[in-house]
């Protein structure tokens, strides 16, 4: 049986005194707390996933912690950083499903250190993960593999559910519709250009070891050449990012995911504007190539991609 999620919904009749909204009212986000039953830590499935982190547990867990929610549209989500009475800026965090979130809590320390300056984070489902997964269908990047494979669409229903949180967020007064971003590690990364590329609300985008052509993923080339899998490329995407902002990070030795395409996509994007015309400050396009070993994630990622999403969402420049 599948344990249910200890979230209130957000529904139309509200939760404290049952009366019904008046025509046109938005309902804000209702809160649940977590409760005292821990989430243990699934190091197998973060060990399939092929994603190494360094220096996690080396530093004390960073406040404020996530607050689970659910929004209007019936998703679950995870906020970091809410102050009540304000539009905040926002960030998008991309990954895997909302237990690899709590389970590692590396995945979203950039909305912990941004939080301290007033942002608040939003943390999604990914496309078969967590209870984006379909019935039938298998589990996180097979998912993906196995949806593009049939012909299925797997990345159109999150980009819905995304826009539908930021709609949401933004009628609620939570968020500041001028100063959105996202970012996402690995896979999370993939989405979140995608994101970018969908909404152009989104006035930032960066990828921490971003899967950028499925093709190199394990999961897709296991199944042979699958039709449309070069159509979802990052690659693809560089003439609808032209003028976003964009930051990656990657290993220099990067086999999970592919350093090389990575920095193909990078200077796609910089190769792009500068056909569209680059703007006199230059062109707003960070590529950060490290020597970290493998697929990896760290403190030092996510204190790089704080401070330079400093910038695009309108913060004082604060330098640890």
């Amino acid at each position: 049986m599948k344990a249910r999620w200890p979230f209130s919904r957000c529904s139309a009749r509200r939760e404290t005194h049952g009366e019904r909204p008046a025509p046109g009212e938005v309902i804000p986000p209702q809160r649940a707390p977590f409760g005292n039953r821990a989430l243990s830590r699934s190091l197998f499935a973060l060990g399939a996933a092929g994603l190494l982190f360094a220096s996690s547990s080396a530093a004390p867990p960073a406040e404020p912690q996530p607050i689970p929610l659910r929004l209007s549209d019936g998703q679950r989500c995870l906020i970091i950083g809410r102050e009540e009475g304000r539009a905040q800026p926002l960030l998008f965090i991309f990954q895997g499903s909302i237990e690899s979130a709590l389970s590692e809590p590396l995945y979203t320390e950039v909305g912990r250190l941004l939080a301290r300056q007033g942002v608040l984070s939003v943390v999604l489902d990914a496309p078969s993960h967590g209870e984006a997964l379909k019935p039938g269908e298998p589990s996180e990047l097979d998912g993906w593999a196995h949806s593009v494979s049939h012909g299925l669409p797997f990345l159109q229903p999150f980009l819905t559910r995304a826009t539908s949180a930021l709609d949401h967020l933004i009628a609620v007064g939570w968020a500041d519709p001028q100063r959105v971003a996202v970012c996402g590690t690995s896979r999370g990364g993939f989405l979140a250009f995608h994101f970018a590329a969908h909404d152009r609300r989104i006035r930032a985008v960066a990828g921490i070891a971003p899967v950028t052509d499925l093709a190199a993923l394990r999961e897709f080339s296991r199944l042979g050449p699958i039709p449309g899998t070069q159509d979802l490329a990052l690659l693809g995407l560089a003439p609808r990012l032209v003028g976003t902002p964009a930051w990656i990070s990657i290993g220099n030795l990067d086999n999970r995911v592919g350093t090389e395409p990575a920095i193909a996509f990078a200077r796609a994007l910089v190769s792009t504007a500068q056909t569209a015309g680059p703007p006199s400050t230059g062109i707003p396009v960070e590529l950060f190539v490290h020597s970290a070993p493998g697929h990896r994630s760290s403190l030092d990622d996510h204190r790089r991609l704080s401070r330079w999403l400093q910038g695009p969402l309108g913060l004082p420049v604060i330098d640890e």
